[in-house]
């Protein structure tokens, strides 16, 4: 499952970064209002949203709540327990007790 939410992830990011790329600029027609007069003010009239600019919207939408259920699942797979215990427990666990009784890691204590 969370193969399938990452694939989807992976192509909502490539989709925002392509329809982004793609689409014009809103101070692209400023330069026509000064020579051309192409539109009415300074910036022109903003209309409805076109295709682009929804279909964009659709793509963010959906890595959103990809975003949010990765990091939901990641969650999930936590072990809830601290990082330095399991370290300690795990570096526990590598060394032995040599005959005077400090401590020797694993590695040095087995011949080779």
């Amino acid at each position: 499952m969370e193969n399938i939410v990452l694939v989807i992830h992976v192509l909502a990011a490539c989709g925002v970064i392509g329809l982004v790329l793609l689409q014009h600029g809103k101070g692209a027609d400023m330069g026509a209002s000064f020579g051309s007069g192409a539109s009415g003010s300074l910036f022109g009239v903003s209309g409805s949203s076109n295709f682009m600019s929804r279909a964009t919207a659709g793509f963010v939408f959906v890595f959103f709540v990809t975003s949010l259920t990765l990091a939901y699942m990641a969650s999930d797979k936590a072990s809830g327990g601290s990082v330095v215990k399991a370290i300690a427990v795990e570096s526990a666990q590598t060394t032995k007790a040599a005959p005077s009784g400090t401590q020797v890691p694993a590695t040095e204590a087995v011949p080779k």
